[in-house]
């Protein structure tokens, strides 16, 4: 996962509401076991329709978008957030989103940004000709215009971003403490070990030889 700590550019002004996983990436996409190719799926239901914003020349490979209330309900697929990655999205604005969406933008690189409707509005209009810039650093949103809005986000999820760790990144950066913890499990305890016939207490009962 590339590290994230400032995203600018122009931004899809969407705002759309209650804007599902089934809009983003739709069921028949979910064939795929890999992450590559899945932005030409995204918003295919939206992107039938004439005129629609994510085929728009302005907003060509922008990296934010700026959508409504509730993005990413529906289904827990993680497909929505690759196929957002894979169209070059780095950060979605919105009122709110599901709880499992947000999950799985922080774990594929992606920032959601939780800002009142008020500064949607706001960026609706600005991004329409003008960039958009999301800072890590000093948890804001900023447009050329000097509009500034502050966002919050957990400390943990924050550091995973601009560090660039999913959870196999997270794991391999303790793999010094867990190989310690596994040399020490195997002299205190090396009946729990796979070398002495129980991979762990409970698939064969506890016994001991």
């Amino acid at each position: 996962m590339n590290p994230v700590t400032t995203v600018s550019g122009r931004a899809y002004p969407w705002g759309a509401k209650n804007v599902d996983t089934d809009v983003i990436i739709p069921a028949h996409w979910l064939k795929t076991i890999t992450r590559t190719g899945l932005g030409r799926g995204a918003f295919e239901t939206v992107r039938a329709q004439p005129g629609n914003i994510f085929d728009d020349p302005r907003y060509a490979g922008s990296p934010i978008l700026i959508a409504g209330d509730n993005f990413g309900c529906g289904s827990s697929r993680e497909h929505a957030a690759w196929a957002l990655a894979d169209m070059g999205i780095t950060a979605v604005i919105a009122p709110s989103f599901s709880d499992i969406f947000s999950g799985n933008a922080f774990k594929n690189g992606i920032v959601p940004v939780v800002l009142p409707q008020e500064a949607i509005d706001r960026l609706i209009e600005v991004a329409k000709d003008q960039v958009v810039t999301v800072d890590l650093e000093t948890m804001t949103v900023t447009t050329p215009f000097q509009d500034r809005f502050t966002f919050e986000l957990d400390a943990f999820r924050r550091q995973c971003l601009m560090e660039g760790l999913d959870e196999v990144g997270l794991t391999l950066a303790r793999d010094t403490q867990i190989s310690n913890f596994e040399e020490a499990v195997a002299s205190n305890r090396p009946w729990m070990t796979v070398e002495s016939g129980y991979a762990s207490i409970g698939v064969e009962g506890d016994r001991r030889t």
